[in-house]
């Protein structure tokens, strides 16, 4: 990656460093209702992922891998040589394949609903991958391509999403949150998607397929690792615990009640207090 400097908010705080790995879609500051809770114990930064950065173009991956890299080159740039690994979603694949390419950087690393699936899943999506159907067959870029990207207003889209079913664990100052963390003013005074649905949709399509080597190097995993998964989550299956747990004993799962795929933005309060507290109890 040459010279390259990687992108990064840093939230502040004391303490020791805390990485938060944003998902696919949502900007880091959709998360800063649980962030300022981190803060408040340790120093906390986030790394711009890829799609956030200017002059990036979807097509130039064909799996994540090119994420963790960025990671460990994130914390090269930085000098940071150990660290809390937090991440929701991708960012929980992009942080645990950080942690198995190189624990010694790590201290512990918490996973919140992270997009891991069980093998047969992955079978699943290599076929669909070589058969070039991946655009058409994953259920979730359709809807990210057709997303509205332009807003009149932070007010217009919180109506939105007010009403959408999927929203319906926020409270309105949660989901408010998640609002302005989505987007960005323009010139005219409209607002625009910080996150392209091109990229999120390539985002979609380029996951799973390689994951053969998350569950190969789970089992050789020696630091404290905790995964915590919303009760109605579509990502992070019942099923998919079980087989953490089978393979990785020592594994700390947590289902929170009530909650989805968005947890960490949904229900940061609860969040906050399992991490933090298995984070005291293990560091």
């Amino acid at each position: 990656m040459g010279s390259i400097n990687i992108p990064l908010l840093d939230f502040g705080g004391k303490g020791q460093p805390l990485h938060f790995a944003h998902a696919n879609g949502y900007p880091p500051d959709c998360y800063v209702n649980l962030i300022k809770q981190l803060t408040l114990h340790y120093h906390v930064f986030s790394m711009l992922q890829r799609p956030l950065w200017p002059g990036t173009i979807p097509e130039e991956i064909n799996d994540w891998y090119p994420l963790t890299d960025d990671f460990l080159h994130l914390l090269d740039e930085q000098h940071i040589t150990s660290i809390i690994g937090i991440g929701h979603s991708m960012g929980g694949i992009v942080t645990l394949r950080a942690a198995l390419h190189d624990p010694s950087r790590f201290k512990a690393i918490i996973l919140i609903d992270p997009v891991l699936f069980p093998p047969y899943m992955i079978l699943f999506w290599n076929l669909i991958k070589h058969l070039g159907l991946g655009y058409r067959f994953h259920p979730l870029v359709i809807g990210a391509l057709r997303r509205r990207r332009q807003f009149d207003s932070i007010e217009s889209l919180m109506r939105g999403y007010r009403r959408k079913p999927i929203f319906k664990y926020f409270d309105d100052n949660n989901l408010m949150t998640l609002v302005k963390g989505l987007l960005k003013p323009c010139v005219d005074g409209t607002f625009e998607l910080q996150y392209s649905p091109e990229w999120e949709a390539r985002i979609y399509v380029t996951g799973i397929w390689h994951d053969w080597d998350l569950w190969r190097d789970l089992p050789k995993l020696k630091i404290p690792l905790m995964i915590i998964r919303g009760s109605e989550t579509n990502t992070f299956l019942a099923s998919t615990a079980r087989c953490v747990k089978r393979i990785h004993p020592s594994t700390r799962l947590e289902t929170i009640e009530r909650s989805t795929h968005l947890l960490p933005i949904e229900k940061p309060d609860e969040v906050s207090k399992i991490l933090l507290s298995f984070l005291e109890e293990v560091l």
